[in-house]
């Protein structure tokens, strides 16, 4: 059975999430406290949600340097699947393993809500069991979910396809009242060039269930199941 890591951080709070959301996919789901260096016997890495070390500085910024990231690094240097979500994604970012920055929502306050995602591409390890264009509905809960990226550099990552979601609404289309922090080009969800590095703002373990309101987000963790 494939073992997949979910590395749990001081402040992490959407850890038990992704392990059941691995379990319910297949795996064999294995927390990795944050001070272990051991990625021995893994096959693929989550970095879950919540607000490691309390956000303290920026969110991410200090779990970026504890002692399991460098573990991470080496395991995403081979070309293994390594998926942050929400304050996961922060830390990827954080990291250097994405680019660009998670910033203050645009109206500065906390928000939770659901939102709809389009699928921009199916070639990263956990969308491959989506279509491309298709339209998610998953929830979100940030503060500090505003993608950021210079011009220059959002060209770039337009261009070489490393948009994996994007707000939109309902019928598929970018709208304003759609992107609910105010990232740039709506980016909700970045991959790198391979597509075994993949980040995103909304939480897909919040929606594998119907007693959760909604299963959109169980190809997620199949296909990373699948990638491992």
């Amino acid at each position: 059975m494939k073992r997949i890591a979910v590395i749990v951080f001081p402040g992490s709070n959407c850890d038990r999430d992704c392990l059941w959301a691995i379990e319910q996919a297949g795996a064999e789901a294995v927390p990795v406290w944050y001070r272990s260096g051991d990625l021995a016997g893994i096959d693929a890495v989550v970095l879950p949600g919540g607000f490691s070390y309390g956000d303290y500085l920026r969110a991410g910024a200090l779990a970026a340097r504890s002692p399991i990231m460098a573990s991470v690094r080496r395991f995403a240097a081979q070309g293994r699947p390594v998926v942050g979500i929400c304050n996961g994604f922060q830390l990827l970012t954080e990291s250097g393993l994405l680019p660009g920055a998670l910033l203050m929502n645009d109206h500065l306050r906390f928000r939770w809500q659901l939102v709809r995602l389009r699928v921009e591409r199916t070639s990263t390890v956990v969308t491959a069991a989506y279509r491309e264009g298709e339209v998610l509905e998953v929830p979100i809960a940030h503060k500090e979910g505003c993608y950021y990226a210079p011009p220059a550099e959002l060209k770039r990552l337009e261009a070489s396809g490393a948009v994996a979601f994007r707000y939109v609404e309902a019928d598929g289309r970018p709208a304003e009242r759609a992107n609910p922090n105010g990232s740039l080009q709506a980016i909700a969800g970045l991959a790198n060039e391979a597509g075994n590095v993949v980040g995103l703002m909304p939480h897909p373990e919040r929606r594998i269930e119907l007693v959760l309101g909604g299963s959109d987000g169980t190809p997620f963790f199949r296909s990373l199941v699948e990638a491992a």
